[in-house]
């Protein structure tokens, strides 16, 4: 199995520069790259008896993780640029689920807003808990190590330096988050919501 560096429809942003989606897809294409390495080499590995091949194979597994997550986690965020900026509809399984778990849905976006305020870098994401019947937000910090097991992912926010490094200092990471939301087509959001539904 190889993966290939998936193309997005992106139209010009909103506060974002077509200069920093260029960087950050570059990274994306990065993450795609080494996960094909790591599979490759895993193989190539598993074919030795050698102490020292064994314990490269062990750590190089561990490095799969970080490097698929950031690749999957790539693809989500990018797919919710594509289409172009929509708003949440108010009729929505989603629109339903936010004012459930946050009151409504401007209550959920300043929940994650709250949320991806925390100092640090990762990913904020809100995910979908079928079995539930309800919402969860995250911060998560490496994109391997915290997420919340099983649970289908619906929004990710990306809030790694090199989202935004190419527009703002890291002082402005809230600036850059405001223009995730100002181009964020929820109706991707809502899709997901969708499918994750039992």
């Amino acid at each position: 199995m190889t993966y290939t560096a998936r193309t997005f429809e992106i139209p010009e942003l909103k506060g974002i520069s077509q200069k920093q989606v260029e960087v950050h897809l570059a990274l994306y294409e990065g993450y795609v790259k080494h996960v094909n390495l790591l599979m490759e080499t895993i193989g190539n590995y598993q074919k030795t008896d050698d102490e020292g091949g064994k314990f490269a194979i062990a750590e190089m597994r561990r490095r799969l993780g970080f490097e698929f997550d950031g690749m999957r986690m790539h693809e989500y965020y990018f797919e919710q640029f594509e289409g172009g900026a929509q708003a949440m509809d108010k009729e929505s399984a989603l629109a339903g689920l936010a004012q459930e778990k946050y009151g409504g849905r401007a209550e959920l976006v300043t929940h994650i807003k709250q949320v991806a305020g925390t100092r640090g870098i990762g990913w904020v994401v809100l995910y979908h808990d079928p079995a539930a019947g309800t919402l969860h937000t995250a911060f998560v910090n490496d994109h391997e190590i915290g997420q919340l097991a099983g649970l289908p992912i619906l929004l990710a926010l990306d809030v790694w330096e090199h989202a935004y490094m190419v527009d703002r200092v890291p002082k402005e990471k809230m600036s850059y988050v405001d223009a995730f939301f100002d181009n964020l087509n929820w109706g991707v959001v809502e899709k997901r919501a969708l499918e994750s539904a039992p």
